[in-house]
């Protein structure tokens, strides 16, 4: 996933996650539709870092295919080891790039070719902080991967625009200390790697 072209964040807030919000709106996909049976959801995401543990809960039942795709890639471990990439003190943090299991900088962001997409699932639930969204490549709505982006403020120039699939539960702060980091203003990128060191899924 192209972020360092086209989800550039900061420092003008027409990041590139707002590629879609500066051009013409691509067709927006129809919203999933409304399970039949009641959704379960009672597992959380648990992120492990240096700097603490940062806790989410999901939303399969706005956006299903995201929420089972992140907890596809957390029981193969495919988040360990891998690095927030870009951070934004007070309004963002964005990770889950395979290409930060290396470091070469000049790659981390661009995702790596192959990677399986998931479809958009655009909801009513607003950009407000602590919520978690799926990055993607400017203004293709269906090319989410495994990148992901957690709010420290609200967006709703975002709302309807990109997936949103969970919310922080614990570890706010943490996400804030991680956006505080020291970085390189030119790309947003921690000057140390800020790794998570482990993904799992947790039951509540």
């Amino acid at each position: 996933m192209t972020l360092r072209h086209s989800l550039r964040l900061i420092p003008a807030l027409a990041l590139c996650l707002l590629a879609v919000a500066c051009s013409d709106p691509a067709p927006a996909p129809s919203p999933s539709p409304s399970p039949a049976t009641p959704v379960v959801n009672d597992e959380v995401a648990v992120i492990e870092t240096d700097f603490g543990k940062i806790k989410i809960k999901f939303y399969p039942e706005v956006a299903p295919r995201h929420v089972e795709h992140f907890k596809k890639l957390a029981r193969e471990g495919f988040y360990n080891g891998l690095a927030f990439h870009r951070i934004a003190p007070e309004n963002l943090i964005q990770g889950g790039d395979p290409t930060t299991r290396g470091n070469d900088r000049s790659k981390w962001g661009l995702g790596e070719p192959g990677q399986p997409t998931v479809p958009a699932e655009f909801s009513q639930r607003s950009f407000l902080r602590g919520i978690v969204g799926a990055a993607r490549r400017g203004d293709s709505v269906n090319s989410a991967t495994s990148q992901f982006f957690i709010c420290l403020a609200p967006h709703p120039e975002w709302n309807g625009r990109y997936t949103v699939f969970g919310d922080v539960v614990e570890g706010l702060n943490v996400v804030e200390l991680i956006s505080k980091a020291p970085r390189d203003e030119a790309n947003d990128q921690p000057r140390q790697k800020v790794v998570m060191r482990r993904v799992y899924l947790e039951k509540i």
